[in-house]
């Protein structure tokens, strides 16, 4: 299987080895565990600095674990866990929360991931104090405008809810928010799926916007392998909990070799039926 891995290669930034997450299963009604089932089963992968791999698969394949573990949001049971060289599975304290600086998550819903009860400056300015980049005054707001200029959004945004915006500039927010700590990754776990057709490309054209200027490396999270064509360099596509083929975005939508991934690309749409015919 072409997702199999051997040792750690120079280059690489995120290395996922054999990656075991697990929930238990509860019966009866004071719900006592009965075994546990394997959402996320021997996964490996590895990330290039600068570049994007992308992780498709249906839903309940396992494919937002895969993201939430690596970013230690929900425990991992087995295997390892490598960013720049470092095991986070096994880091803790002060060398944890360094790394953890690095990593940034976008996630799916973007009013859902923005407190609504403060300003947009309060929370793109958050990870700056809580990290003690910058302190309360003058220049933290200076740095949350030029941070939500640089996504699209007027520097006086600040003042304002996150109600006050659409879905899309919503995103734009929790975007800026994620680059505030100048991160070496980002998890993109469906940043555009909640988010109109039109929206959905200038979201994506920001991204990678944003990874050509700053240099970050995104695992991207999708079921759509459209936006996976748009975005992707490698894609690794998972089926229950594994993944069952990955290579070269380019070959994988292409020439792919597993039924599965065939079965994923005949159902995308095309304008012209003809096409996937010819």
């Amino acid at each position: 299987m072409e997702g199999e891995r051997g040792p750690a290669e120079a280059g690489n930034i995120l290395e996922v080895r054999d990656l075991l997450v697990r929930f238990p299963r509860r019966s009866g009604l004071l719900g006592r565990r009965t075994g546990w089932t394997n959402a996320v089963d021997g996964v490996s992968f590895d990330i290039e600095a600068g570049r994007t791999l992308g992780l498709v698969g249906e839903s309940g394949c396992g494919k937002t674990t895969v993201g939430r573990a690596v970013l230690g949001l929900i425990p991992a049971a087995g295997g390892a866990v490598r960013f720049e060289g470092a095991d986070l599975r096994h880091a803790r304290g002060a060398r944890l929360r360094a790394k953890r600086r690095e990593m940034q998550m976008v996630f799916q819903d973007p009013g859902g991931s923005l407190n609504p009860r403060m300003r947009i400056g309060a929370i793109v300015g958050e990870p700056l104090l809580v990290h003690g980049v910058e302190r309360r005054g003058d220049a933290l707001l200076r740095r949350v405008g030029l941070l939500l200029e640089k996504c699209g959004m007027p520097a006086d945004a600040v003042d304002r809810y996150p109600h006050q915006f659409s879905g899309g500039q919503k995103q734009r927010i929790a975007i800026a928010r994620a680059i505030a700590l100048s991160p070496r990754l980002i998890v993109c776990d469906e940043p555009t799926s909640a988010l109109d057709v039109s929206v959905q490309a200038q979201i994506l054209n920001l991204l990678k916007d944003l990874q050509r200027e700053l240099g970050m490396s995104y695992l991207f999270i999708s079921h759509d392998m459209n936006v996976m064509q748009h975005v992707c360099d490698r894609i690794a596509v998972m089926n229950g909990g594994r993944i069952v083929e990955e290579g070269p975005a380019d070959r994988v939508l292409s020439s792919p070799r597993d039924e599965y991934t065939k079965r994923l690309l005949s159902a995308v749409p095309v304008a012209d039926p003809r096409r996937r015919a010819g």
